[in-house]
């Protein structure tokens, strides 16, 4: 079976957005441990804010980094492709990527690495800063939803979820 999804425009936007969450998943780290530093420097005695302010300026500088490569990214020339509409076409071998009819490129499900499913789309994660946002939308129906889920499922795209314990 072949999911194919209606044509879809991404927006510089969204682009964006997806991109600097894409990189908080990624590289949590970065901005965990500089917060995690400021939340110590609280017990210190008189020095703290040596500590703290530092923090707060590496992260938003890490941020505002990001921010400025997905910003410039979506402005490019060589970037406007991203952000054509464009269809896909979805089976157990690949996922299509058609600008039209006669132009596709094909894409492995070995190129991800992982697939987030999120409240409103999917993201495909294939590397620092390269991704596809696919929103359900999309998609023409249940049927086919349940299917892409199925296939990442078997391909290990996306984590399962653990357990919810059963109160008795």
């Amino acid at each position: 079976m072949i999911v194919k999804t209606k044509r879809y425009q991404l927006a510089p936007k969204d682009f964006i957005k997806a991109g600097l969450w894409s990189i908080a998943m990624e590289q949590w780290w970065y901005i965990v441990f500089p917060v995690l530093l400021a939340c110590v420097a609280f017990i210190m005695p008189d020095e703290k804010w040596w500590f703290i302010v530092p923090a707060i300026v590496a992260v938003a500088l890490y941020v505002l980094f990001w921010y400025i490569q997905f910003y410039g990214a979506s402005q490019m020339e060589q970037s406007k492709m991203m952000f054509e509409k464009m269809s896909y076409e979805i089976d157990s071998r690949q996922l299509l990527i058609k600008l039209n009819e006669k132009q596709g490129s094909p894409v492995k499900w070995e190129t991800f690495k992982q697939v987030y499913k999120r409240k409103d789309d999917y993201l495909f994660m294939m590397g620092r800063g390269q991704f596809l946002l696919l929103p359900y939308k999309i998609f023409n129906s249940d049927n086919d939803l349940r299917f892409v889920d199925s296939i990442l499922n078997r391909k290990e795209l996306i984590k399962k979820e653990v357990p919810k314990k059963v109160v008795a």
